[in-house]
């Protein structure tokens, strides 16, 4: 997968016509946005993937409950994301309300890890669920802000496909990797034990808290990363905004 986009983008570089204009990434602050997307997409299967796995699988969830325990992520992650847009990006720059939202997820991340076999929904899964949430919210409606922001006209539709790229590829290889993770982390954890029902339960487990914490690695790289691509300044189209009258 790596040599295929390597050689995409060289190809990109030479064509009259590119699929992508190499142009659209030049720009420091959207390429960090694209980035905090790419981060966001994969440590957020962590959540989507696993903690499905675990209320179902070990906790003996129904579908329906599963939907209803995700809402207040759901409803924290819209919270966030219009106060986020509405008032923060109007006092601060893209860099801070990205680099807090994927530590807020690290470390919502950090709490689903503490998940045992028998862990309640309000005191070991609600927490993590929220903080999760939040630190989501501020991510994306921040990057998507900055990804799409000063493109010319021309490459309007490239740039806001890049967004929709990086969220597909972040979560395509966060799954594929976490996966791995996980299952290795469970054949180690049999590996030196009797394969019973019991040690099977507490495997798996295992393997759901070895995604989480990799998942908040995940979150903590793209809040390194992306805060020393982000610029703190204030969008111009923020604060320099005029009223319609005018």
């Amino acid at each position: 997968g790596i040599a295929l986009l390597g050689a995409f983008v060289g190809h990109q570089t030479k064509s009259s016509h590119p699929l992508l204009p190499l142009r659209v990434l030049a720009d420091r602050t959207r390429a960090g946005a694209y980035l905090a997307v790419l981060f966001a997409g994969a440590g957020m299967f962590g959540v989507f993937l696993f903690l499905t796995y675990y209320v179902q699988s070990t906790l003996g969830y129904s579908a329906l409950k599963t939907g209803l325990a995700f809402l207040p992520m759901v409803a924290v992650l819209m919270a966030t994301s219009t106060m986020s847009s509405q008032y923060l990006a109007r006092r601060v720059g893209p860099r801070w309300i990205v680099t807090i939202g994927m530590l807020a997820a690290a470390g919502g991340m950090v709490l689903l890890a503490q998940i045992g076999v028998a862990s309640g929904y309000v005191s070991h899964i609600l927490p993590g669920l929220v903080c999760v949430g939040a630190g989501i919210g501020l991510i994306y409606s921040s990057a998507m802000n900055q990804a799409t922001s000063r493109l010319d006209r021309s490459d309007a539709g490239v740039g806001s496909a890049m967004v929709t790229t990086m969220q597909q590829l972040g979560g395509s290889t966060g799954t594929a990797l976490l996966n791995t993770l996980a299952a290795s982390a469970s054949a180690a954890y049999l590996a030196s034990r009797t394969s019973t029902a019991a040690a099977m339960v507490h495997a798996a487990v295992h393997g759901y808290a070895t995604a989480f914490w990799w998942s908040a690695a995940i979150f903590g790289a793209g809040a390194v990363i992306c805060g020393a691509l982000l610029t703190s300044r204030i969008p111009a189209t923020v604060e320099d905004a005029v009223p319609v009258a005018a």
